[in-house]
């Protein structure tokens, strides 16, 4: 890779742009820095596209897939990057293009990268790529008015097929100019009155120490204790893919250092005469504080502990000074009880116009529509009967 520029060429001046493309995760992991800068200095300022979530993305899941990250520069400063993966689908003979960080990671909000004036060179370069590759892309969990939409529409008047679908709903809840009390004055009453008695109870009956972890040996103990419960709360309700391989254990031990060392993780644990009996598993992030997971000790089950802990949790992140307070993917009933804000995610599926297009496409089309006809004939309660993907805790 050349050397990088040391100043950074003004948008507007059209200067001429390179595609370069990484295909190995040593290629990767040389440019943290300015992938960082980057995603600071765009739309797309989401956790899950900082290269500390995605490198430990890539190193956990990676097996069976293919590096295939698209970086646009101008005048040698990186303008642009693509963080995307080549994945076999369901006929082996066919590939795709998708996003790091889908699958097992749990992320949300997934787009393509680009610094902000920059667009009308960086989307073009990255157009051009995706053509000579030639292979149908998935763009799944985007934003609504996403830089990967605008790249959708491009491809699409060029020939392409694109097919666009709801993918989920992330609650959240605006902190900006709330106190914790103004806060929970606009929580439903009832809520708000059984947090107090329960908190109250709570600290009465117990010696209530709820702490941020802050080093690496807390880190450790605190995931842990995490995966612990949470799998001995849903093992015996059928299971969670949360925490339910070695690989899955292993990526989070390794996204929760990198986060760490980075400042962004956002691990609180609550203890009860020092058993713990709740955990949140949070990001901090440009204003932002995401939720991502927790769990709580089925034998503190009849004190809300789950409840206390989220509570507990947006507290800090108002004190800490965070805009928002973001509960990710998922509808659980608990989440209706803290935010009434709501943000849909989307899935583009985008079909080159040759006969490998189509077929795909069709491919795609056929499996949507057993699933649709699966969820008619087989009860919810049967098929969405394990934890989420992410924030499934409290």
């Amino acid at each position: 890779m050349l050397p990088i520029a040391s100043s950074r060429p003004e948008p507007g001046l059209r200067a001429p742009v390179r595609v370069e493309r990484i295909h190995d995760a040593g290629a990767f992991a040389a440019i943290r820095g300015e992938w960082n800068d980057l995603v600071r200095d765009s739309r797309a300022d989401s956790v899950f596209l900082t290269w500390e979530w995605l490198h430990a993305c890539w190193t956990a899941f990676g097996d069976g897939a293919t590096l295939e990250v698209v970086l646009v520069r101008a005048a040698g400063d990186l303008i642009a990057a693509a963080p995307l993966q080549r994945t076999r689908t369901s006929l082996p003979w066919l590939t795709r293009l998708e996003f790091l960080g889908l699958g097992f990671a749990g992320s949300d909000y997934l787009d393509l990268i680009v610094r902000r004036g920059w667009e009308d060179e960086a989307l073009p370069a990255i157009e051009a790529a995706l053509e000579r590759e030639n292979r149908a892309v998935r763009f799944d969990h985007l934003a609504s008015e996403s830089t990967a939409a605008a790249l959708a529409d491009r491809l699409a008047a060029g020939g392409w097929t694109a097919m666009a679908s709801p993918s989920g709903t992330c609650p959240f809840i605006p902190l900006r100019g709330h106190s914790w009390d103004s806060y929970l004055a606009v929580v439903g009453p009832a809520h708000r009155a059984n947090f107090r008695r329960r908190l109250r109870t709570l600290s009465r009956d117990y010696e209530l120490r709820f702490d941020r972890v802050t080093t690496e040996a807390e880190r450790d103990e605190s995931l842990r204790a995490l995966i612990r419960l949470h799998n001995q709360r849903w093992d015996v309700r059928g299971g969670s893919t949360a925490f339910a391989t070695p690989a899955c254990r292993a990526f989070h031990d390794d996204a929760t250092r990198r986060m760490l060392d980075a400042g962004w993780l956002r691990f609180y644990v609550l203890r009860l005469n020092d058993a713990v009996a709740a955990a949140t598993y949070c990001f901090a992030f440009d204003g932002r504080l995401y939720f991502y997971q927790g769990a709580f000790d089925e034998d503190f089950r009849r004190h809300s502990v789950g409840m206390v802990a989220m509570g507990l949790t947006i507290q800090a992140a108002i004190a800490e000074g965070a805009r928002e307070f973001d509960l990710l993917y998922g509808v659980e009933s608990y989440k209706a009880l803290w935010a009434r804000d709501r943000r849909l995610l989307y899935r583009i599926d985008l079909f080159p116009a040759d006969m490998a297009g189509r077929l795909h496409r069709h491919t795609v089309t056929a499996e949507r529509a057993v699933r649709r006809l699966a969820r008619r004939i087989i009860p919810r309660r049967t098929w969405n009967s394990n934890a989420p993907r992410a924030g499934a805790a409290c």
